[in-house]
């Protein structure tokens, strides 16, 4: 974990909210690794964004609470799934059942191989991204911090994702947001912006939702 991280969790404060927090306790008691679950889960009771038969990408998937949703609601009768979900990840993640899980840099060549072997030849119906830079509490480098993950988010998308697909990222409003989502807005139909219950009020976290995609410029639409 990086130092600025283990300095934010070892804060009281942090602590107290953390045990008291109903997002916390709701996802000990469902079995989800991270309350982050019920953001997604929030999302999708909207728009309706997972649907059984696709395939899901998940990138920044440790420790797995959003892959543990995909998984639950893109299952069938007797639990069996529909569809194909892979997740990536820098960081180890303890295995799901039916998730790909696939270690590395996504932007690195071993790990783009290990991918396109795991989606078959195939593009990804949705798009899942929760990466979030690792804070230093400087507002102006915070922002460019996400802001290059939000782009390098965009960037695998216009790779990996199906004509008709959907994007949802999270972001940080702040320096370069409303940029960011006009360049979203180039490449698909509609783009929205959701701020689940479980992301907390103080926070500049949201999440953008973009839905149908253009297709890559040039690019094959298998």
């Amino acid at each position: 974990m990086p130092a600025a991280s283990r300095k934010h969790r070892s804060n009281r404060t942090w602590i107290q909210r953390h045990v008291t927090d109903p997002f916390v306790k709701a996802a000990t008691a469902q079995g989800y690794r991270a309350r982050s679950a019920f953001k997604l889960i929030e999302i999708d009771d909207r728009d309706h964004l997972l649907k059984p038969g696709m395939t899901v990408i998940d990138l920044g998937a440790a420790p797995g609470s959003w892959s543990q949703v995909v998984r639950q609601r893109l299952g069938g009768a007797g639990g069996r799934l529909h569809g194909r979900i892979v997740a990536l990840d820098i960081l180890p993640m303890d295995p799901i059942a039916d998730v790909v899980f696939i270690q590395g840099d996504f932007r690195e060549q071993e790990a783009a191989d290990r991918l396109a072997a795991a989606l078959g030849g195939g593009k990804a119906d949705l798009i899942l991204s929760d990466l979030s830079p690792n804070l230093s509490g400087i507002a102006v480098a915070d922002a460019a911090r996400g802001l290059h993950l939000l782009e390098l988010a965009l960037e695998f998308a216009l790779l990996h994702l199906k004509p008709g697909g959907s994007l949802l990222v999270k972001a940080f409003q702040g320096s370069g947001f409303s940029q960011f989502v006009a360049e979203l807005k180039k490449h698909f139909a509609s783009v929205a912006t959701r701020k689940p219950a479980a992301s907390r009020a103080e926070s500049t976290e949201t999440y953008l939702l973009a839905r149908r995609f253009k297709g890559s410029p040039g690019g094959s639409t298998a």
